[in-house]
């Protein structure tokens, strides 16, 4: 074998390995990223909207004690509702969030505060006056709905990087078939031609 044919086999066969690495390597790429938008979905959206709903269900319990001017409520349950409300708002807390998400849940924990120290005022007074409670409620209800949605379109948001990741990974499969194909072409010519000899 001549010099000038062991240089074609060689190019050959690195050319067909440098396309191998290079498609695995986006493809690698590709998938860490349907994988983090998988994680991030469960992690930061299936499991921060369960939060958001455990938190409008405290806050509807205490909606219904002032709505029935329940003192006993207040006075038995409500710090066990306080403790519940301020874990989930603990747990939320370690979700990652955007920076709209950031703003709404600082909001939310302002008001819920603002909440809980409306009720004390609310039990000193013996339930006269629960208009403030009502309107901290109520801006929880408007906080909680807010990051809810916020959820929905992050959610929405990570599919479509999953799918523009998967399609790049079928885009690249596919030119990586067609240049197999093309360059196991190649080499066939390569090695089937035979120059004709001088006569």
């Amino acid at each position: 074998m001549t010099f000038y044919n062991k240089l074609k086999w060689i190019l050959g066969i690195s050319m067909i390995f440098v396309l191998i690495i290079a498609t695995n390597l986006i493809d690698r790429n590709n998938f860490v990223r349907v994988r983090d938008s998988v994680v991030t979905i469960y992690e930061d959206r299936l499991i921060a909207k369960d939060l958001i709903f455990q938190m409008l269900k405290s806050v509807q319990q205490k909606e219904l004690a002032v709505s029935l001017s329940d003192s006993m409520f207040f006075e038995n349950q409500n710090l066990k509702v306080n403790d519940n409300l301020q874990s989930l708002v603990a747990r939320f807390e370690e979700t990652k969030l955007t920076a709209e998400e950031a703003r709404v849940f600082k909001d939310l924990k302002r008001n819920i505060q603002l909440l809980i120290d409306s009720e004390s005022q609310l039990l000193k007074s013996n339930n006269t006056d629960n208009s403030q409670v009502v309107s901290y409620i109520e801006s929880l209800k408007t906080n909680l709905n807010d990051l809810s949605k916020i959820q929905i379109n992050e959610g929405s948001r990570q599919m479509s990087i999953s799918k523009r990741a998967l399609d790049t990974v079928e885009l690249f499969t596919q030119i990586e078939i067609y240049l197999l194909v093309f360059l196991a072409i190649v080499i066939q010519v390569i090695v089937m031609y035979k120059p004709k000899g001088k006569s």
